[in-house]
């Protein structure tokens, strides 16, 4: 049950949430890699505002705020995908809610058929697990920004389709949270006291050729 943001957020820090007190000691991984996620966002923050004088601005200090954020947010959804290799957890329940209210008849048989079902259901736990602790990390430090917005606006559309028509739903939610992922991708919101920064200055536009130097503009 939520009490208020402060309070809440202190819970969440010291891993005593009900999604993280039934992980029993398992917890305190997550609770410690959160941890370092943050302290590590904020030392990548304070190199690049102290190497490159242009991103020392209002702009960039909000957008590294803002993506941090969203990075935690999606590091905190992670516990109710937990624990594997079982059915009893958050995402085996709100994916069974998909059967019965997705918006096309399609997408809910594609779900009964193909995704509930175990062992196939264990794939999907682990492979969505990985995928939103890779947008935390990747929000949090700022590496590979571009890429993990855009993958997140596919992973988000999905979530709106699947729960559109659910009672307890407001579809708009799923809009606003790919559009901000949208938004990071489009504006390389990693170049902001991110690591991305750095890699641009590493791998300079007008200054790089092959592959790595396209794979790291392309990602960045």
């Amino acid at each position: 049950m939520r009490t208020d943001p402060f309070l809440d957020t202190w819970l969440f820090l010291t891993g005593q949430q009900g999604d993280q007190a039934a992980l029993g000691p398992w917890r305190w991984i997550l609770v410690g890699l959160f941890a370092l996620l943050l302290l590590g966002s904020l030392l990548v923050a304070a190199r690049e505002w102290i190497l490159d004088p242009a991103q020392r601005t209002g702009r960039d200090l909000v957008t590294w705020l803002l993506r941090t954020a969203i990075g935690a947010m999606w590091f905190q959804a992670a516990f109710w995908k937990l624990p594997l290799l079982t059915t009893e957890n958050g995402l085996h329940y709100w994916t069974e809610q998909e059967v019965k209210y997705a918006a096309f008849q399609a997408h809910r048989d594609l779900v009964a058929q193909l995704l509930l079902p175990v062992p196939n259901f264990y794939v999907l736990n682990a492979a969505v697990l990985a995928t939103e602790l890779g947008f935390a990390v990747s929000l949090m430090l700022g590496i590979g920004v571009r890429a993990a917005g855009a993958l997140g606006v596919v992973f988000l559309a999905q979530l709106w389709l699947g729960l559109y028509q659910h009672p307890q739903e407001w579809p708009w939610t799923y809009v606003v949270l790919a559009g901000l992922m949208g938004l990071f991708s489009v504006a390389g919101a990693g170049r902001s006291l991110g690591l991305d920064a750095g890699l641009r200055r590493e791998y300079p536009p007008q200054m790089t050729n092959g592959a790595a130097g396209a794979f790291v503009r392309a990602a960045t």
